[in-house]
Parts: C-alpha cells; structure tokens; sequence
C-alpha cells in the first residue's frame, strides 16, 4: 500500500522529524490482558471441562492409531469414544507444548512470533465465492487466490499470507492445494498455511516446504501453521486427525480449534460453550503432544451464536464475544497461543452491517489477548465469500488495532512537556517544534476512510467507502512486484508438483 512506501523513506530533509518507521512483522502488545470472568469462575469452568473429558468423552473417528495412542497414554477408551482421567490433558500441554513460538517465513524478517503478548494478523480463509463491485459475487479461481496472496504480501498491516484464503474451484479437490501452497511461496514472502484437507495433501504441503527452506530446518523450526478444526460437539473426524499427525510429526504447528455455533454445536450460554470448547481443544492439543512432545499447538476459538429467529450464524454479538474473552483467558492459563477474532460478519455486501459486525468482533479480539487472528480481513457473508473490497477495508482496520494494542507512549516525546511549555495559554500547536516533528506519525492515518469536508467529497466523485477501496485493491495489483524467489527452488517446486500431479487422476472429492 502507499503507506508502505511512505514509510520507507524520511517525511523531509530535517534530521529533527521522525522518520516514518518500517511496518512491523507482527504487533507486541503493550496495554494490559483483560478478562471478564475471575480466577474463581475460570476455574468453575476449567473443572466442568475436565468434566467432559473424563465422563463424557471425545470421539476420536476412524482413526485407530490415534485410539491406539491415547491408550497408551492412559486413556479410557469405548469403541471410537475416548475418556480423559481428570487432568491428564492438561499436564500433558503443560509439559511439553510451548508458550510461544516463532513461525519462519522465507524472508527472515518477516518470521512471526506467535504467543504471549505477541499478535499475528491473517486474512480470512476458506470463502468458495468472491465478490467484488465490478463483477458481483462468483465462485473463486486459482486467479483470485493469487490476487489475494499479493495483497496480504502488499498490506502493511496483515503479517501473514493465510491458507485457503478463498477456494479455486477451476482446480480439481484433490490437486488444488498444490497451486494453493506454490502461490503461498510465489507470491509473497511472509509466513503460510498448510493444506489440512487429508493427510497425504498435508504431507505435500511439508515436502514442498523442506524444498524451500531444507529438511533440517523444517525438523528443527516451525514453518507452517494449518488449521485441524473440530467436529463439534465433542468429536474429531479422521480427515482432520491425519492432517493433525503429519504436522505434529514434522515439528509444524496445528490450530486445535473447536468450530462452534452456540445453540446447535453447543449450548446457548457462555460458560456452557467455554467449558465445551475448552474440553475439545485440551483433547486436541493433547494428542499433538502424544504424537510428538513439543510440537507448537495453538488453541484455537471459533464461536459465534445462532440465530434463534432463521437458524443462521450471526456475528458482532456481545455473547461471541464473552466467549472469546473467556477462551483468551483460558488458554493463558493454560500457557498457550490462543487463535480466534476476524472481521466477522453476515453482509452479502461491504456494508454498514459487514462494518459493524466486524468491528465488534474485532474490538472483542483486542479485548480477548488473541494471539493469531484468524479472518482479519475479506470476510462476508458469514465466511461463505471473500471481497476484495472489504479486505482493504479491513487491512486498515488492521492498522487501527496495532496502534490501539501498542498502547500510549509514555517517553519524554510522549508526554509532551516541551510543546506545553513552548506554546503556553491562548495559542495553538500547531506550528510549534513538537507537532512539526510529530505530525507523520502522531495519529492513524487511513488509505480508506474519507475525512475530507462535504464540499471536497463532492468534487472527488461522492465516493462510499467501498468504491475507494475498489480503486485501491486495483492499483496495488498493478503496482504489485513479486518477491525474489531462488530459481533453483522455484524449478525444483515445479518439477515436484508436477510429479505429484502426474501421479493420479483429478477427483473433485
């Protein structure tokens, strides 16, 4: 974006005025962890779901490795259903699986820290439609991926590429998340996401990635995050416990996220849904630990409400935000990274409503500690379509949170004392040292929102804030420039899907 640009260079020749500085990889919070609940009600509920795991249980589907694996660490199992002796998921995340890891980019300097007072922000994922307001609403293309991984790689404020960030439905199932991982690597230079879609496609996603970066290094270090959501209410299914298990035996970290929508997933209330998800995800992160110690898992929170009048999700609600809350605050009792938040919302178009509903949720996410925030940007209609329009607008929003969750700047500079002094009573700052100095950096600047006056917006065409972000997502794909990418890797990326494609027919399943 412009702001990108303007940050690489001094605002004037004056040595005195800041320089705008480089966009950071990833946000380092600085204002204080908030929960809504006591330590008394987090522990009400970090009891009811040892309660889940050791009488209810977790169904482990089609997988008896995975059965088998549990038994042997102890648990009680029935059929496909699995019990946990009370604690024993716990001590075994606390054990082994870190409070804080690093995940590498192929730019070193675009490597992201992923935990404790650290937030990672990454597009929206999965959408099978995009739309933007030239075209309408259409299924997605291997096209459309790509022009959306330029434009997380072009954002100053999103930190990393995302995965499916929409399906290319022009590509066959079973062969698409090679063109998906090989646009990840291509195109941009920031840290991605695996496929999780079956085992074997999970297994290409680590082979492609030990060609960029060396088998040793994929061993040793994380490099991918993927996704393994849960078959809520209290069950994993085999597809997602064979992408799981690669991941967690190459070192690579796993998302162990419950997907709920309370009042048909789960109950209505908060604390029943905390409690549940809490179950859910500990089974999860667990099972990462037994199939490798140490593996980077991250507990993941996918929550939104039903709709008691249609049966549909809705998003911005208080309630989804409680729940959030109460999950941030769980998992750093834990001492894990916590995954939720996005810019969530039911709006077929970049409306009112997609802005309200995704700046509640987004406002939730900062309140909530989240660690890895999941559909940033280019959500709507519920998750079902990714717009390219509200992706900008989101990106800036995006820009909104960093400075909201970087807090106040308490230096000498920010305190000010020498403007105060300098302009005295009944004068105005704005010409004084301390503003001229400040003026780039003091405030969010918005590439999007419109704060001219009337008779200005007139005159440059009474544009909405849609139609602005229209023009920006086409001129950054104009001016997009691709990051340097070693020739011999490229070669030998392409020379490995194409013998993997090769191999076996097209399938759509």
């Amino acid at each position: 974006m412009a702001r990108e640009r303007r940050r690489r260079r001094k605002v004037n020749e004056d040595a005195d005025v800041q320089e705008i500085p480089k966009a950071p990889a990833y946000i380092k919070r600085k204002i204080p962890h908030y929960s809504i609940l006591n330590d008394e009600e987090l522990s009400i509920i970090e009891q009811n779901a040892d309660t889940i795991l050791e009488d209810v249980g977790i169904v482990f589907s089609e997988d008896q490795e995975a059965l088998d694996i549990l038994a042997a660490a102890g648990a009680s199992i029935e059929g496909e259903r699995v019990r946990f002796p009370r604690g024993m998921c716990r001590k075994i995340i606390q054990e082994s699986a870190p409070k804080q890891f690093t995940q590498h980019a192929r730019n070193p300097e675009r490597s992201v820290e992923i935990g404790g007072d650290n937030m990672v922000l990454v597009p929206a994922y999965g959408p099978p439609f995009v739309h933007d307001l030239d075209e309408g609403r259409r299924y997605a293309t291997i096209e459309d991926f790509r022009n959306f991984v330029k434009l997380a790689y072009m954002s100053d404020n999103l930190h990393h590429s995302g995965g499916t960030i929409c399906e290319p439905v022009d590509l066959p199932v079973n062969k698409r998340h090679f063109d998906m991982v090989y646009s990840h690597i291509k195109y941009s230079d920031k840290a991605f996401m695996g496929s999780v879609t079956a085992a074997e496609r999970a297994q290409d996603s680590v082979n492609m990635v030990k060609i960029v970066f060396g088998d040793e290094f994929v061993d040793n270090n994380c490099v991918l995050v993927s996704l393994i959501n849960a078959s809520s209410p209290m069950s994993f299914d085999a597809t997602m416990l064979g992408a799981l298990k690669v991941y967690a035996r190459n070192n690579q970290a796993t998302i162990i996220t419950p997907f709920i929508v309370a009042g048909a997933m789960a109950p209505t209330t908060a604390a029943g849904v905390a409690a549940q998800s809490l179950a859910e995800g500990m089974a999860g992160m667990a099972f990462a630990q037994l199939v490798r110690p140490g593996a980077p898992v991250i507990y993941g929170n996918f929550v939104t409400a039903m709709s008691m009048k249609s049966g549909a999700p809705n998003f911005g609600t208080p309630e989804a935000g409680h729940m959030m809350n109460i999950a941030g605050a769980l998992a750093r009792r834990l001492g894990v990274p916590f995954r939720s938040g996005g810019g969530f919302n039911a709006a077929k178009m970049p409306d009112a409503q997609a802005g309200y509903e995704a700046a509640n949720t987004i406002q939730a996410t900062i309140n909530s500690s989240v660690n890895f925030n999941l559909h940033t940007a280019g959500w709507l209609e519920g998750g079902l379509c990714m717009s390219y329009e509200k992706f900008i607008m989101d990106a800036d929003q995006a820009g909104m949170m960093r400075v909201s969750v970087e807090g106040v700047d308490m230096s000498e500079n920010g305190q000010a004392m020498d403007a105060i002094k300098e302009v005295g009573p009944q004068s105005h700052f704005l010409g004084c040292e301390h503003t001229k100095k400040n003026f780039k950096t003091a405030f969010y600047m918005s590439d999007v929102l419109d704060d001219n006056s009337f008779e200005q917006w007139v005159q440059d065409g009474s544009r909405d804030t849609a139609t602005i972000a229209n023009g920006i997502f086409k001129k950054m794909l104009a001016e997009y420039q691709p990051p340097p990418l070693d020739p011999a890797i490229d070669e030998a990326l392409l020379a490995y899907i194409k013998e993997r494609k090769d191999s076996f027919e097209d399938s759509n399943i």
